[in-house]
């Protein structure tokens, strides 16, 4: 079954290339770029925009390699208080080591790692030792006296000034960094007064896809943002600079609309020009809005994503990690679109799946759970937890059956592989329970796949399965959402735990 496509990448990928370099020539050939949002695994933008490359950031570096050179900035409080990146389950520092051997996969030149807002965090301190021992060159950014409102001080020796000099070669310096509050924005204009003072006319852009600025204010793909950023708050709004410049509606987000008025005093003060921007949309060179390519794909991918981060939130809040006041306003963008919790068919299935077992059960177990996934053609296929594996594990080997057209009565894991494994958990390990997560279950799948064609055929067709929607009726273990995590499915779970207990191993 083809893919539903609702974005032109490659259309997006050229417009969006010739829009940073027009950008480029604005400025005496020498630019500082902030690329906000994820510059590797987009995943977010991947699931409202259908087509969508999840990697185009870099696609689009490799395409400027010759023009272009990178810095990447981290938080020192971030690396201090080992702030999560959710998707990827790890810390803003080790994302940080991640991109940087990314970047030298791709070709990309790497120029420099800053630190921001250091004040000599230990856990900084040892995360600069180890890039600097590995030769990465390494700088460190105080917090800028000054800021936000003392302009003279900020554009001064003590303000940017006081942050040292990061030599470039390139016409593009992109600056990145894992995640918000990176201080992206003052290492571009540190070094923006520092190029000024050299006599270079250094300008300043910024690279954000979301909200897009020419679509409107509550189409989905741009609420689908705001759902994404609830948890900081951030929220979508007409940009009124751009409104009463040129009479246009463009929508933007408040934090650069309330940084607008400052930003704008101080690229005055460093740049010696009055209004190089009228408005925080004309600093952006966003070109996403022009590959869609169907409105109401990508309207229905956007609820879809609406929907999995009020489930995710949702469970976030029974696990302490969210507050009450998140859940709230991802529900109450739910409402603002008309979306319903039904709309998402996986939800129902695994429900109605748990549900059903329950009844069949004189004594339902305490760890019973249930989970569905709908696959391309919109079949709904679900699992169940049992003494043998746990419901994504029963749910990924039944879906892997269909996909592969192997019959449900033919078993894909040896039962002495199932015993041995459950051996060494309760026997060995000393676990509580020793039915086998989804994490347990795809190494023991590989295992059978050296001695049974048919389990060989199922690992296969594995990889069919990334894309798909999932649903838990429980929060899944840790096990089962690495395993989870690795299929690449979207994935979303009831708010319900699979125990009483407070602690798993």
């Amino acid at each position: 079954m083809p893919k539903i496509i609702g974005f032109d990448n490659d259309k997006y990928l050229n417009q969006q290339t010739q829009a940073i370099l027009e950008r480029v020539k604005q400025f005496d050939n020498k630019l500082y770029l902030e690329f906000g949002g994820k510059l590797l695994f987009d995943y977010h933008a991947h699931r409202v925009l259908p087509g969508f490359d999840p990697n185009v950031k870099m696609r689009l570096l490799q395409k400027l390699k010759d023009k272009a050179e990178i810095i990447l900035c981290i938080y020192a409080g971030d690396i201090e208080r080992k702030k999560m990146r959710a998707d990827f389950g790890i810390t803003y520092d080790a994302d940080a080591l991640k991109v940087i051997d990314e970047l030298a996969q791709w070709g990309l030149k790497l120029r420099a790692v800053v630190i921001t807002r250091f004040d000599g965090q230990p856990a900084a301190k040892i995360f600069k030792n180890k890039l600097e021992r590995r030769k990465i060159k390494v700088y460190t950014h105080q917090f800028t006296k000054g800021y936000p409102t003392d302009i003279d001080r900020i554009v001064s020796k003590e303000g940017y000034g006081a942050n040292p000099y990061i030599k470039t070669k390139k016409s593009l310096v992109v600056v990145i960094g894992p995640g918000p509050g990176s201080g992206k924005l003052a290492t571009c204009l540190s070094q923006l007064y520092h190029e000024h003072k050299k006599g270079i006319k250094a300008g300043y852009a910024k690279f954000e896809t979301f909200p897009i600025w020419n679509l409107p204010l509550k189409h989905p793909v741009n609420v689908a943002y705001e759902a994404a950023t609830a948890d900081i708050k951030d929220y979508n709004m007409i940009d009124p600079f751009h409104l009463e410049s040129y009479q246009q509606t463009a929508v933007n987000y408040n934090r650069d609309t309330e940084i607008f008025p400052v930003l704008k005093r101080i690229l005055k003060k460093i740049t010696k020009k009055a209004d190089i921007y009228k408005s925080p949309t004309d600093m952006g060179v966003n070109r996403a809005g022009f590959g869609i390519v169907d409105d109401e794909i990508v309207k229905a991918a956007a609820a879809q994503e609406i929907i999995r981060r009020y489930f995710r939130y949702s469970c976030e809040y029974a696990l302490g990690l969210a507050d009450k006041e998140t859940v709230e306003r991802s529900r109450l963008l739910m409402e603002e679109l008309n979306i319903k919790i039904e709309q998402r068919k996986v939800v129902k299935a695994a429900r109605k799946a748990s549900q059903e077992a329950t009844k069949k059960r004189k004594e339902q177990s305490e760890c019973f759970s249930a989970a569905a996934i709908e696959l391309d053609d919109s079949k709904l296929i679900t699992g169940k937890s049992s003494s043998l594996m746990h419901a994504p594990s029963s749910l990924v080997l039944n879906a892997v059956k269909v996909l592969s057209g192997i019959p449900d009565k033919i078993h894909l894991l040896s039962p002495n592989t199932i015993k041995s494994i459950k051996r060494l958990k309760k026997s060995i390990s000393k676990a509580k329970t020793a039915s086998l997560d989804l994490e347990e279950t795809l190494i023991a799948l590989s295992i059978s796949a050296s001695t049974n064609p048919t389990a060989a055929l199922a690992l296969e067709n594995l990889k069919k399965i990334k894309d798909k929607e999932v649903h838990l009726t429980h929060i899944p273990s840790s096990g089962d959402e690495a395993g989870l995590r690795r299929l690449g499915v979207n994935l979303t779970s009831d708010p319900n735990f699979s125990s009483s207990s407070l602690f798993f191993e």
